[in-house]
């Protein structure tokens, strides 16, 4: 294939592109934020400096009414180098055949590289999924303390239990210490390691590398089966299978025989999340793994519990783990949450809500609605992402959070419009600001996520919604903003434990998280009593 140099950059289009068009993208909620922030009107050149990081080159094109409008704003000789590109003869009927295009995946890899947008086919190398190293995976104290208690629950009794640690302590680590335990002292065996998103699977495949080339005793595999990746698990008996649970549901229903098989070969399912686990469909999965009498179950989390007030699906959950729960203790602290921040394994959070002056009222279906549900409507939560002052009030707590945190601060917004909102916002003020959102390819995602783990010292502003409140780690994060209503104590614990990493497990003093309220509806503010909220319901009756 020809290697061509970008025709048009997509800035460049955009410089000439019509200002309706401009403003349409841009969306009638953005462009009126703007607006408030000028002072009056956001001047076209503005509108267009927001266009070209807001707007979605990949979307447009996947898109065949977007792409044909953004063919069409294409000048006339650059429509005829495109076209000469796709194939064309060069007959001066150039936009016709455009028009005419199937626009198969590799024609609009073709078009995105017109504009200068390269995509990465290659798969990315992994690491070789066994290395022979001497044995050096140290559990912190408290963590080899709490691997012990686990262990005499899991061989021994019902064969299940939870292992219970805050946010940033490290219960990834201290799971693969004990699986690495089970595979040398049960092998050849085979552990299932079950896990919801990719970003939850893809660290614990990677841990256990870590891990098993550090203490392992013989040469195995790590089994990735999630995504479009096969489920052919026919010939596997030694190891770790990392399975995503929809990958699970979905190939037991096409494969009946899926899941009784792997069950035949595997002695330990360990369940990630495992306040997830009563969901019917994933607790089906976890009985038919789990089948077997010698079969043992662990569970990791750090909030115990399904929800904040309903203590029947808690009950539930602890039921289903035969209330075996080990929870970290450490000796002279009533909260292990306390000594872990004195002791330089979690930062010391300072945590404090700024209440924005929204223009949105609810009405009182609206809060019957709120009384009903687990969490916040989803309606309710757009129209507040809507809203001018509600998005002004984030962003003015994101600038003032930059004065004091010059690294990097997470965002988490409250719907994917909203996020791409905040951060088009926030770069057209000329701050490095990036989203991701589960909409993202996974080459954005992987890009902008390893940049805002570098080492890069400008800082860096990362705004998503639904996809980071597990399964990623930036340490160097100090500060992070909620502005997310929700009133799931899971959900918020989860948020605000990505910013909570101590000195001593590579992260800071310190860290900040300011929660945006709308004082109309309810949410968190501080979560100091969450490791502990959920005790009473696993006391053995």
């Amino acid at each position: 294939m020809t290697a061509w140099s970008p025709g048009l950059s997509f800035e460049a289009l955009l410089a000439s592109a019509p200002m309706e068009y401009i403003r349409r993208h841009l969306g009638k909620e953005l462009c009126a934020l703007l607006d408030l922030i000028a002072g009056g009107s956001a001047s076209d050149d503005r509108l267009r400096a927001v266009a070209t990081v807001s707007i979605d080159t990949e979307r447009l094109v996947a898109d065949d009414d977007e792409r044909a409008a953004l063919i069409a704003l294409v000048p006339g000789p650059k429509q005829a180098e495109l076209a000469q590109r796709m194939g064309s003869g060069g007959d001066g009927r150039d936009l016709a055949y455009l028009s005419g295009l199937k626009w198969t995946a590799n024609e609009r890899r073709e078009l995105l590289e017109f504009f200068g947008v390269t995509i990465d086919s290659a798969q990315p190398q992994r690491l070789p999924l066994t290395r022979e190293t001497a044995p050096e995976y140290a559990l912190f104290p408290h963590q080899l303390h709490a691997a012990r208690r686990v262990k005499e629950l899991l061989y021994d009794g019902p064969r299940r239990a939870v292992l219970h640690l805050p946010t940033g302590v490290g219960k990834t680590r201290t799971a693969m210490s004990m699986i690495c335990d089970h595979l040398r002292q049960h092998g050849p065996a085979l552990v299932v390691w079950l896990a919801h998103g990719q970003e939850l699977l893809e660290q614990a495949a990677t841990e256990f590398e870590r891990a098993w080339a550090k203490v392992g005793d013989r040469r195995l595999q790590v089994h990735c089966v999630w995504g479009s990746e096969p489920a052919d698990l026919t010939e596997v008996t030694d190891g770790l299978v990392v399975l995503g649970l929809e990958k699970a549901v979905s190939t037991a229903k096409s494969d009946p025989k899926f899941l009784p098989t792997l069950a035949a070969r595997s002695t330990l399912t360990v369940f990630d999340e495992a306040h997830q686990i009563i969901a019917p469909t994933f607790q089906g999965v976890v009985d038919e793994l789990t089948a077997r009498h010698d079969a043992g179950l662990l569970g990791l989390t750090a909030t115990p519990g399904r929800t904040w007030a309903d203590i029947s699906k808690d009950e539930e959950l602890a039921e289903f783990f035969s209330r075996q729960k080990v929870m970290l203790e450490i000796e002279g602290y009533t909260n292990p949450v306390t000594a872990l921040i004195d002791q330089g394994y979690l930062a010391k959070p300072i945590m404090r809500t700024v209440a924005s002056e929204a223009g949105m009222h609810l009405s009182a279906r609206d809060h019957q609605n709120l009384e009903r549900s687990f969490d916040i409507p989803v309606g309710i939560i757009a129209e507040l992402a809507k809203d001018k002052q509600w998005n002004l009030k984030v962003v003015q707590t994101i600038m003032e959070l930059l004065e004091k945190h010059h690294r990097r601060i997470l965002v988490f917004a409250a719907s994917v419009e909203h996020c791409r909102l905040i951060s088009a916002v926030l770069s057209a003020a000329g701050l490095d600001a990036e989203f991701v959102t589960g909409e993202s390819s996974s080459r954005h995602r992987g890009e902008v996520i390893r940049r805002f783990k570098s080492a890069a010292q400008r800082p860096m502003i990362l705004c998503n919604f639904g996809v980071l409140t597990t399964g990623f780690d930036a340490p160097a994060a100090s500060a992070a903003v909620i502005a997310r209503p929700t009133k799931s104590l899971v959900l918020y614990s989860q948020m605000v434990g990505r910013v909570i990493r101590g000195p001593k497990a590579g992260g800071t003093e310190t860290c900040e998280i300011v929660t945006v309220v709308d004082p109309e509806l309810p949410g968190f503010g501080d979560v100091a009593e969450a490791f502990t909220n959920w005790e009473d319901v696993w006391e053995t009756a």
